[in-house]
C-alpha cells in the first residue's frame, strides 16, 4: 500500500513538473533561444509564420457578402498544427507571442481561430509581444500579458485584401494583353511607375554648360598657394554660364590686386547620425557594405532571432527590424549613456535627444534598429558571427552607439578676397573635438581633411599665381539604387518597413527592372506594364492615391476607421477601371507580330514574342518547330560612324540601347535615340532628348527644337 502511495505520489510530482505554460512563436530559430531565457515550466513552439491564408484558387472574400474574408489552412501547416493542439491540451495558459507587428498580429489571431484557443473554456489564452529577444524583455512581456489587437489585425486583413484584389484583378488583363505571366501588385506597380519617371526625367534631360573659376594666391611668406573660388563679380552674378562670359571675366581681373576684405573665425558643430530606422538601415548597407535590401533584412532577421555567441549562449543581438521609429527606450538610453562614459568619457555623451520628429507617417509601436547589449562590441561577437552577419551588427553597433554621443566641433575660417569688384572665397576647417565621429562615419560622406589657412589680416595683398577655369556640364538626375529607391518610398508614403524588400524583390523577379552596377534600369517590359498601367489603373499607379491609401491602412490599426469601409470604397472603383481595360485594351496588340524573318528552319513568316529579356522572334509553327532567334528592331538610322542601320538592342540584363547592325566591326552605341540631324556648331550626330535634339558631342553641348514635332505642334495650333 505504501508503494502504490509512493508510485501515484511520483506520477502526481511529474505531472506538476511537466511544462503546463505554451508559448508559440513565429520562427523556429526563436526557440531554443526564448527556451533557455523560461525554464522547464515553459513549452516553446514555433508556428513557421501564417498558418491560414486566402485560398490562391479563388479572390478569398464575397464581395456579395460585405466581403467578408475565407481563410483555409495554408497547405503543409496540417501537421504543425496537430503538433500545436497536442500541447495546447497538456497547457493551461498559451502565450502567443508572434512578431510586434500588425503581420504579427494576425498570425496570432489566425492561431487562435486555427487552434479554437477562443473556445476552450478550462485555458487561459494570452497575447504577448517584445521588441528584443532578452530575457529580461521576453521575462517582462509574460508579466504584461494583454488581448489581440483586432484593430492590427484589420489593418492587416484589408492589406491583405487590398493586394489580392489588385493582383487578381489586374494581372490577368496584362497576362492576356502583353502575353506573359505577369503581376500587378499596389505597392510594386507604385514603385515601378517611380522608376519609369525617373527613367523619362533621365532622357528628357538635356546639360548646361557652367564654369568655375579659382584664383591660386599665396601669402606673404608662405610656400604653397591656396584656391580662393569664384563667389560674384561686381554686378552680384554668381554663375559663369559659357565661355564668353568666362573670357570677359578673365579680361576684368587683368591687372587687378587680390586684397583680403573680411575674414571670419568660428565653430561648426556636426550633429551625430539617427539610430537605424529599416529603411535608413537598408539604405546604409547598400552604400556602405554593397547588400541588397533582400540580404540585409535576411541578416538582420538572423541576428534579433539570435546567435549562439561564445560564451554567451544563444543570443538576440539586436531589437526589431521592421520599424519607422527613431525612438529609443529609457532603459537603452541609460545603457548608451554608462557604456559611452565607461569606454569614451563624459565628454563623449549625448547632450540632447537624438530623435526624428514624427510627420504623422512614423508608426512609433517600436524602437529604432539597436544593439539589446552594447557591451557585446562587434569585436566580441566576430569570432560568432558569419562574415556577413558581422558586418551588419558592426554597423548596426556603430550607428546606434554614435547617435547616442556627442556632436562633433569644426574650428572654421572664412575668407573673403576681393579682386575689382569681383569676390572669392576661400574656406578652411579643423576637427577640434570628434564626438561622434570617433566611432562612426556614413558611407556617403567623405571623412573632411583639416585644412590650415595662412595667418592672414584685413586688407593684406595676395600674390596670384594663376587662375584656374574648368567647363562643367550639370547633370540628370541619378538612376535610382536599391538604396534611393527605399528613401523615396520612405519620403513618398509608398509601402512601409515590412514591404520595401519585397517590392523591390517582386520588381526585378518579374524584370520590369534590372540592376546594372547598383543602378536600376526600367526594361521594355516593365515600359509596356507601366503604360497599361498608367493608361487604364492610373489611381494604382498614382503616387499621392497609393500614399494615401497607406495613410488609410495605418488608421484601421488605430482604430479610426472601419476596415471594411476602404474596402467598399476601393472595390467598385477597380472593377469598373477593369470593365473598361478590358473594353479599351482589346484592340491593343502588343505581341505575336508577323515580323519579315522567315524561318530558315521551316520556312514559316516568324512572330514577334516576348520574353524575360523584351522582345525575340519565334516560329509559329511551335511545338513542331522551335527555332527562335533575337529580335533586332530597326529604326531606319543610318549609323554615324560607319553609315549602316542602327539597331535597338539589349544589355544582358535587358537594359535598351541603340547600336549599329555591323557590331562588332562598328562599335556605334548611345542610350539615346541617334538623329539624321548633324549638329551646324561642330558636326557630330544629334541624339533625341524629350523634344529637342542635342549634340552627343558634350564639348560642344548644341540643342535644337526637333523639327517633327515643332511640325506636330503648328499643325496642332
Amino acid at each position: 500500500m505504501i508503494g502504490d502511495m509512493a508510485h501515484k505520489y511520483r506520477n502526481r510530482n511529474k505531472e506538476f513538473t511537466m511544462a503546463n505554460h505554451l508559448v508559440i512563436v513565429e520562427s523556429p530559430a526563436k526557440v531554443k533561444t526564448i527556451k533557455k531565457f523560461l525554464g522547464s515550466n515553459y513549452e516553446v513552439d514555433a508556428s513557421g509564420g501564417h498558418v491560414r491564408d486566402l485560398p490562391k484558387s479563388q479572390l478569398g472574400f464575397d464581395p456579395e457578402h460585405d466581403y467578408e474574408p475565407k481563410y483555409i489552412t495554408i497547405r503543409g501547416k496540417g501537421d504543425v498544427l496537430a503538433k500545436l493542439r497536442k500541447e495546447v491540451k497538456k497547457a493551461d495558459k498559451i502565450y502567443l507571442a508572434t512578431d510586434p507587428d500588425r503581420e504579427g498580429e494576425a498570425i496570432s489571431w489566425h492561431l487562435m481561430k486555427a487552434l479554437k484557443l477562443d473556445e476552450v473554456k478550462d485555458k487561459k489564452v494570452y497575447r504577448i509581444s517584445f521588441n528584443e529577444i532578452t530575457k529580461n524583455a521576453v521575462k517582462a512581456s509574460l508579466k504584461a500579458p494583454r488581448d489581440i489587437d483586432m484593430n492590427l489585425v484589420d489593418a492587416q486583413q484589408t492589406r491583405r485584401i487590398l493586394d489580392r484584389i489588385v493582383g487578381y484583378k489586374i494581372s490577368p488583363i496584362l497576362w492576356e494583353k502583353v502575353k506573359r505571366g505577369l503581376s500587378a501588385g499596389r505597392v510594386q506597380s507604385a514603385a515601378l511607375r517611380m522608376i519609369c519617371d525617373r527613367e523619362e526625367e533621365i532622357s528628357a534631360f538635356i546639360p548646361e554648360e557652367y564654369w568655375s573659376l579659382d584664383a591660386m594666391l599665396k601669402a606673404p611668406g608662405s610656400k604653397k598657394p591656396a584656391a580662393a573660388h569664384f563667389h560674384n563679380d561686381k554686378d552680384g552674378k554668381t554663375e559663369i554660364r559659357s565661355r564668353a562670359e568666362l573670357d570677359a571675366l578673365l579680361e576684368s581681373l587683368k591687372g587687378q590686386k587680390f586684397i583680403v576684405n573680411d575674414i571670419r573665425n568660428g565653430e561648426r558643430t556636426k550633429k551625430p547620425p539617427l539610430p537605424f530606422t529599416t529603411s535608413t538601415m537598408q539604405q546604409e548597407a547598400s552604400k556602405a557594405l554593397n547588400f541588397s535590401t533582400q540580404k540585409t533584412m535576411r541578416l538582420a532577421q538572423q541576428l534579433y532571432e539570435g546567435v549562439d555567441v561564445k560564451g554567451h549562449g544563444t543570443v538576440g543581438l539586436i531589437t526589431y527590424l521592421r520599424t519607422d521609429s527613431t525612438r529609443v527606450a529609457e532603459e537603452a538610453e541609460k545603457m548608451a549613456g554608462e557604456f559611452i562614459a565607461e569606454n569614451y568619457g563624459e565628454a563623449y555623451l549625448s547632450t540632447g535627444e537624438n530623435s526624428k520628429k514624427n510627420n504623422g507617417k512614423i508608426q512609433d509601436a517600436h524602437e529604432a534598429i539597436r544593439p539589446t547589449n552594447l557591451s557585446l562590441t562587434p569585436v566580441k561577437v566576430k569570432e560568432s558571427l558569419s562574415r556577413d552577419q558581422f558586418r551588419l551588427y558592426q554597423l548596426i553597433w556603430k550607428r546606434f552607439t554614435a547617435s547616442r554621443m556627442s556632436a562633433a566641433v569644426y574650428e572654421t575660417t572664412s575668407v573673403k578676397i576681393m579682386a575689382g569688384g569681383n569676390e572669392f572665397t576661400m574656406t578652411a576647417s579643423r576637427l577640434k573635438f570628434d564626438g561622434f565621429m570617433s566611432v562612426y562615419i556614413e558611407a556617403d560622406e567623405k571623412e573632411e581633411k583639416n585644412q590650415i589657412l595662412s595667418k592672414l589680416e584685413k586688407g593684406e595683398e595676395l600674390e596670384l599665381e594663376d587662375l584656374v577655369s574648368a567647363q562643367h556640364f550639370t547633370q540628370p538626375p541619378a538612376h535610382y539604387t536599391e538604396a534611393s529607391l527605399v528613401k523615396a518610398m520612405e519620403e513618398q508614403g509608398i509601402g512601409r518597413p515590412s514591404t520595401y524588400a519585397p517590392t523591390i524583390t517582386t520588381i526585378l523577379a518579374r524584370r520590369y527592372v534590372v540592376k546594372e552596377n547598383k543602378n536600376i534600369y526600367v526594361t521594355e517590359l516593365g515600359e509596356v506594364v507601366n503604360r497599361i498601367m498608367k493608361q487604364c489603373f492610373p489611381s494604382i499607379v498614382d503616387i499621392a492615391f497609393t500614399a494615401n491609401l497607406e495613410f488609410l491602412l495605418d488608421s484601421v490599426g488605430e482604430g479610426l476607421t472601419p476596415w471594411k469601409t476602404i474596402v467598399r470604397n476601393f472595390y467598385p472603383d477597380l472593377m469598373a477601371a477593369v470593365d473598361e481595360a478590358q473594353r479599351t485594351l482589346e484592340t491593343v496588340h502588343i505581341a505575336d507580330e508577323e515580323s519579315d524573318e522567315i524561318c530558315e528552319v521551316c520556312g514559316r513568316r516568324m512572330v514577334i514574342k516576348y520574353g524575360p529579356h523584351g522582345k525575340f522572334l519565334a516560329c509559329p509553327g511551335f511545338p513542331e518547330c522551335r527555332n527562335t532567334k533575337p529580335y533586332l528592331e530597326k529604326t531606319g538610322i543610318p549609323c554615324p560612324k560607319c553609315g549602316k542601320e542602327v539597331i535597338i538592342k539589349k544589355t544582358k540584363k535587358g537594359r535598351k540601347y541603340y547600336g549599329c547592325e555591323a557590331n562588332p566591326d562598328c562599335d556605334f552605341m548611345s542610350w539615346q535615340k541617334p538623329s539624321t540631324e548633324k549638329c551646324p556648331e561642330c558636326g557630330s550626330y544629334m541624339v533625341e532628348k524629350g523634344n529637342k535634339l542635342v549634340c552627343a558631342n558634350e564639348q560642344c553641348g548644341f540643342v535644337m527644337p526637333m523639327k517633327e514635332k515643332e511640325e506636330e505642334k503648328t499643325a496642332t495650333e
